[in-house]
């Protein structure tokens, strides 16, 4: 079933007048916000390239030095990038920041204990367990476009009538997007589900699905024998019927989970967007092609 939008989903961001804050973010999924709000044309700045991991990318010199020179940087927290938490840290004077997991209201959820632990071993960073993947709940990514909206009109009062707007417009954008995909997974509440790492507990609890169970316990690593044998055993006593691997990473973590069971291989997932074009619509791609990947494979009888 694909989600129809109504022709809302279709007008244009309104531009911006005068010039613009210089705007650096740190993957395409805040991007694809930040550019809703901005308008057609931004000047925005990605530091992860399309398809690389959040988690482990490294900084060219050349993107350090548009963030020191940046008027504003957007970005999701230092629970999904470590990487850019030093820079962040030493913005030069005048270079505001807006860190996306600290916006008041925004819902917030952690890995289990174990999950926790392990991921942040992975990464080298202790950030209490929090799963940074919060885009994927619908209600943060509008509550976002407000304070992206703000922020931006701090920075340039000018346009801030027109910020306003295109975070309205979008944000009414993402809430049809969501009504649509509210209906088509509600028929799978009960559905259980296989995939790679825990990074789908957002959209899993938004969507009223069973949580995944997750072959790895860190996005990084690859499961023990002990853990496989976990796997299998929560995939039979959950009669789990689809697994899924991830844009980027290597199927065969999960196809040895499920060898042996009746449980259906599904097409990858990217929670981050990596199999989208980049631009203000990533983010409706990639919450559509998320909900039509779960519910192609749990419809097949």
């Amino acid at each position: 079933m694909r989600i129809m939008l109504s022709a809302l989903a279709f007008l244009a961001a309104a531009p911006v007048r005068a010039e613009p804050p210089q705007v650096v973010v740190d993957t395409p999924v805040t991007a694809s916000l930040v550019q809703q709000v901005m308008g057609e044309g931004a000047p925005v700045q990605v530091l992860l390239p399309q398809g690389a991991s959040a988690h482990h990318h490294q900084m060219r010199p050349s993107d350090a030095r548009g963030l020191q020179e940046a008027g504003l940087l957007v970005w999701t927290g230092p629970e999904l990038t470590p990487w850019l938490d030093r820079s962040a840290a030493s913005l030069a004077e005048g270079v505001a920041q807006l860190r996306l997991l600290d916006v008041p209201g925004t819902h917030l959820r952690g890995y289990d204990e174990d999950h926790g632990h392990d991921h942040d071993r992975d990464h080298g960073h202790d950030h209490g367990g929090i799963d940074p993947h919060a885009w994927l709940d619908p209600a943060n990514a509008r509550l976002w476009l407000t304070a992206i909206a703000g922020v931006l009109a701090q920075k340039d009062p000018g346009n801030a009538e027109a910020y306003a707007r295109n975070a309205a417009r979008a944000g009414q954008r993402i809430a049809d997007l969501d009504a649509g995909l509210q209906a088509q997974l509600a028929p799978h509440k009960d559905a259980s589900l296989v995939v790679v790492h825990d990074a789908y507990g957002y959209f899993t609890d938004h969507y009223r699905l069973r949580p995944a169970i997750a072959v790895s316990l860190g996005d990084a690593s690859t499961p023990s024998a002990a853990r496989l044998s976990a796997i299998r055993t929560e995939i039979a006593a959950t009669r789990a019927a689809c697994a899924f691997p991830e844009y980027g990473g290597d199927p065969t973590l999960v196809q040895a989970a499920i060898d042996g069971s009746d449980v259906r291989m599904g097409k990858e997932l990217s929670p981050e967007g990596g199999n989208a074009s980049p631009g203000p619509d990533l983010y409706f791609a990639l919450m559509r092609d998320m909900a039509d990947t779960i519910d192609s494979c749990l419809s097949e009888r």
